[in-house]
């Protein structure tokens, strides 16, 4: 009890002494036992302020900002004693993460097929509905033969998304942009200056841009985007019109984390995961790794785990077997490399059990992209929503799913290097499995 007063009058000293706070230049995720009471004592004994709750109705995740050294002032006496009281459990820096890339050198043929073809309602083009990964996974025998096409809920976690392409609106949700805290996921906001001029589809061609992707843009569109702070437009809209390929019955839960410079803190995403639980995603990709681990993310993993949703990222495009996260966090997560279209591990795609589950084709891949067009890019960021969307296409064929159900089904695949773990996506094969898995089995 006297510990206890003691800590109650440091408290009551510096709420009256204190002068107002600095402007805050650090950033911090708090986790604590003892709900926002507790971290807004903190902040009042540490000078630091308490920007709001990343894990909703949860309760125990904060994003705080402090204009000095919030996790040097905890390793004090006087800190380590308020953090005990209070119940915090950790305390870590906010990190700005960036958005993996890889450059392109080739435009690929199946960007000028153009030729439209109807897809489960929508009108694509030719080239995006049977390029040659949706072929090696063999995508069309699994949605066939088995009469499914998705069902329930992806999250995305990514740049956002053209809310207003063709392809994708039919099944857009309306998502959440956590690079400006409000309602709505478009990548619009980033780049307007484009939004009317990308729409019309004259004089458009394939072409380089950014060095990392290539797209059908008319040239203006093509200069706006060649260079500056523009390096991942697009990025989100493809991962989301790769999950769209595979289900295309599934809706679409866009979680805008980044912006389009490719750049984004650890905190949206963790604010993402939580969001994604609470509306109701069944399936959540990641085309993202982050290279040190982190208390808040994995806690965040843990509880969609603990929902019964299933966690799709990408394993990295470093060429390492270093852990690499949240691919790294295997029990809970399935980690995707990419393969060749010759089925062979990509140059540049991590590998090894740690951060690899299985690897789906990431070469050139084509996909849907701002403006109501297309393009085309190479990682293990365009790898993983294929898996995503595989996994909810055994949701769609029998309900039951979770992580580990999930994992298991999907790693009935076709069995390459022993550091591809179970070897490239095959689609028939794990709905196959999943179907004539007794319940409860795995």
């Amino acid at each position: 009890m006297k510990r206890y007063l003691s800590v109650s009058v440091i408290l009551a000293v510096l709420f009256v002494t204190g002068a107002t706070p600095a402007l805050a230049q650090n950033r911090y995720i708090v986790r604590t036992s003892g709900g926002l009471g507790s971290v807004l004592k903190l902040c009042l004994s540490a000078n630091c302020q308490v920007e709001g709750s990343l894990d909703g109705n949860v309760g125990q995740t904060y994003l705080v900002t402090s204009s000095g050294n919030l996790i040097s002032y905890l390793l004090g006496f006087i800190g380590n004693l308020i953090e005990g009281i209070l119940g915090i459990e950790s305390v870590e820096a906010d990190h700005l993460l960036a958005l993996p890339q890889r450059p392109i050198n080739t435009i690929p043929s199946g960007l000028y097929d153009t030729a439209p073809v109807n897809y489960y309602g929508t009108v694509v083009t030719h080239g995006y509905a049977a390029q040659p990964a949706t072929q090696i996974v063999r995508l069309t025998d699994a949605q066939n033969g088995f009469d499914i096409a998705g069902s329930g809920i992806v999250a995305v976690i990514d740049t956002g998304v053209d809310v207003t392409h063709p392809v994708l609106s039919p099944v857009l949700l309306e998502g959440y942009d956590f690079t400006r805290n409000q309602p709505g996921a478009s990548e619009w906001l980033d780049v307007p200056q484009l939004q009317n001029s990308s729409n019309s589809s004259q004089n458009q061609q394939p072409v380089v841009v950014q060095q990392s992707s290539a797209a059908v843009l008319d040239q203006s569109s093509a200069a706006v985007l060649d260079g500056g702070p523009y390096s991942d437009f697009g990025h989100g809209t493809m991962t989301t019109g790769l999950v769209h390929l595979v289900a295309p019955k599934a809706k679409i839960l866009p979680l805008k984390a980044f912006t389009s410079n490719g750049q984004g803190y650890l905190s949206n995403i963790v604010a993402a995961l939580y969001y994604a639980v609470q509306h109701n995603a069944n399936v959540v990709n990641m085309s993202f790794d982050v290279s040190t681990p982190s208390q808040a993310l994995s806690q965040a993993v843990s509880y969609a785990n603990k929902a019964g949703l299933v966690l799709v990222a990408a394993a990295g495009n470093e060429s390492s077997s270093a852990p690499v996260y949240p691919a790294a966090l295997n029990s809970s997560v399935m980690g995707i490399a990419s393969t060749s279209d010759y089925d062979t591990r990509s140059t540049f795609s991590n590998f090894g059990n740690t951060d690899v589950w299985i690897a789906a084709p990431g070469e050139y891949v084509i996909s849907t992209f701002p403006g109501g067009t297309y393009a085309a890019a190479s990682g293990t960021s365009f790898s993983s929503p294929l898996v995503a969307g595989s996994a909810d296409l055994l949701l769609s064929a029998k309900p039951s799913l979770n992580q580990k159900s999930a994992a298991s089904a999907l790693a009935h695949a076709i069995k390459l290097t022993p550091d591809l773990n179970h070897g490239r996506l095959d689609v028939y094969q794990a709905v196959s499995a999943w179907v004539n898995s007794s319940s409860g089995s795995w």
